[in-house]
């Protein structure tokens, strides 16, 4: 039997998650071409969200015309692209304020920028003046030799001066001051710049490890120096590298989880305990959750890489994951935590993640499966110009500060690296039904129940979900993705919080990642944030890719599914859950 069902209304929609178009990419592989939706049929002006006029709306960037026309900058043109250029996200680099720990605590993270201090644009190195830099795996042969390097680079960046940019405790707090709110938004002084739980993740960390690695071959006097990469998705990887448990290297760090040590194996699940599973058993169930995050929950750009983060948005109410940031990285981070302190430091929270120099190596995998995805998975960049143009400030091997781009990133041999292929078994771990095909359908008494939203998660929470329109026939139909949402997602972001998601799953305790009915989880990293100093409740959204689940399980043609939603730690409260279609190509 299924379980009991609350009452539901499942129309629910989140002023805070408008639908965006989404951009051109061939078709998806995995993608699958027959499914269909027995609902009524919807004209567009029904399933595209409607404005709510309640909604705050996106401030103007603070730049008065009067103002620049006196100061001599000539014609209202020039101020209309002035105002344009201010629509692009950036980070107001040279005015840093103090960073927020959770609870409020203000944390100094700021780079030094002395007086005169110049932002120049970023130029890729010339072929010629740039060795091919390859990244190997840190658990390979070819891994050990850049290892080495990695803790001797180091050992010099922990004696620089503790002004120069490029010291590691500066380096550190990088990613410090852009994720715990150091930075507002040029032209929005109230708005915060942020970097996680949007489509600004994985360029930013692709930017980040870029400059940290040329500092790295700077110091070694080896252009040829490339990062290892943790690639804790293959079994052979799915352990702590040797050279970062040994005490007298400068790659280890006392702050980490002592139960979690080599010979423990890695759940890239972690939920905040061991789960008792078999190193076997364990290595199973991670590549079984690499294929759902690289492929059953990446069929789309927005999926995959996470949801629009546009100059002027609110950090608290407009951001929402892409599958990978949320599993395997986010879990990642928590499980290399130490779970001694109190917020996991230093990998366990984003104010102390990379002090840990795990935390590069970690994100050069997490960086490679966005190489894999592009590349191997045929997933496509967004075309928006909000993405492309959005811009960062780092320091340079040279110590000058350099601005950079999303769209100067998005070909790795501009940037002179690449990585040493490695198996990636996970491609053939897709999870399958817990039933035979055809048994997860959605019991009749269940179809005429309604819940109201929001609810708090205190425990197994049954939602009944309506296919909002029919499925579109011909080609339509092998473009679009069904994708099931879970908005309004409220929690403390000072606190570790988890829940997972099944579908049409009548015994979720029976129910593991091996099986199809789990679509996912949502997982957050504590990190601090705050509004004019105090502490801010967080909310965002997290989407979960349907098409190819409904076709496993046999209920393509089911007009109502039912989703479960289980906490598995913290406090969580949910606005809605409602189905969508976002376009492949």
């Amino acid at each position: 039997m299924f379980p009991a069902i609350a009452p539901t209304n499942c129309s629910f929609a989140s002023p805070f998650f408008p639908t965006t178009s989404l951009p051109s990419t061939k078709k998806n592989l995995n993608h699958p071409s027959n499914l269909a939706c027995k609902s009524k049929p919807s004209n567009e002006d029904e399933y595209t969200p409607k404005p709510n006029p309640n909604d705050e709306q996106t401030p103007e960037p603070r730049l008065d015309r009067r103002s620049f026309l006196l100061l001599g900058f000539g014609s209202s043109g020039i101020y209309n692209n002035a105002i344009s250029n201010l629509r692009k996200l950036s980070p107001d680099f040279l005015n840093c304020v103090d960073a927020v720990k959770p609870f409020g605590d203000l944390i100094n993270c700021c780079n030094p920028t002395p007086p005169g201090t110049k932002i120049t644009d970023f130029a890729p190195p010339a072929a010629s003046a740039s060795a091919a830099r390859v990244r190997t795996a840190a658990h390979s042969d070819d891994g050990a030799v850049n290892m080495a390097k990695y803790k001797k680079a180091v050992e010099l960046m922990r004696k620089l001066p503790a002004d120069d940019p490029r010291n590691f405790t500066r380096q550190a707090n990088v990613h410090c001051a852009y994720c715990n709110g150091a930075y507002n938004q040029v032209g929005f002084p109230d708005r915060k710049f942020e970097i996680h739980q949007s489509w600004l993740f994985f360029p930013f960390h692709r930017w980040y490890i870029y400059f940290f690695e040329r500092i790295c071959a700077k110091l070694l006097g080896d252009d040829t120096f490339a990062l290892p990469f943790w690639n804790w998705d293959s079994p052979s990887g799915m352990e702590i590298p040797a050279l970062f448990n040994a005490s007298d290297s400068s790659l280890y760090d006392p702050l980490r989880d002592q139960s979690h040590l080599p010979p423990v194996v890695v759940d890239l699940n972690y939920g905040g305990f061991l789960m008792g599973f078999s190193p076997e058993q364990q290595r199973s169930y991670n590549l079984n959750l690499m294929y759902k995050q690289m492929i059953s929950n990446a069929a789309t750009p927005r999926l995959f890489m996470g949801q629009p983060f546009k100059s002027g948005d609110d950090i608290t109410k407009m951001l929402g994951a892409g599958s990978v940031e949320i599993a395997p990285h986010n879990t990642m981070h928590v499980w290399a935590g130490d779970e001694r302190e109190t917020f996991r430091e230093n990998m366990g929270i984003f104010y102390s993640a990379a002090r840990d120099p795990i935390f590069y190596a970690h994100h050069a995998n997490v960086d490679r499966l966005w190489d894999i995805w592009v590349t191997k998975l045929r997933g496509k960049f967004f075309t928006d110009p909000d993405w492309l143009e959005t811009s960062y400030v780092f320091y340079d091997e040279e110590k000058k500060a350099v601005r950079v781009k999303t769209k100067d990133c998005l070909d790795l041999s501009r940037l002179g690296y690449t990585y040493k292929e490695v198996e990636n078994p996970w491609l053939d771990a897709k999870p399958h039904p817990r039933r035979l095909k055809g048994e997860n359908r959605l019991p009749y008494n269940a179809r005429e129940v309604t819940q109201v939203f929001p609810k708090t998660l205190d425990g197994a929470l049954n939602v009944v979900v309506k296919c909002p329109r029919r499925w579109r026939r011909g080609k339509e139909k092998e473009e679009e993705e069904m994708v099931l949402v879970i908005e309004g997602i409220a929690y403390d972001s000072s606190q570790q919080v988890k829940f997972d998601v099944y579908v049409n799953e009548d015994d979720v305790e029976l129910c593991t990642l091996a099986n199809t009915e789990m679509l996912g989880s949502f997982v957050s990293v504590p990190h601090g944030r705050h509004d004019s100093g105090m502490m801010t409740e967080a909310r965002c959204s997290q989407r979960f890719g349907l098409s190819g689940v409904l076709l496993e399980l046999g209920a393509e043609e089911d007009d109502l599914l039912l989703v479960t939603l289980v906490p598995r730690r913290g406090s969580i409260t949910v606005g809605g859950v409602k189905i969508e279609f976002e376009m492949i190509n």
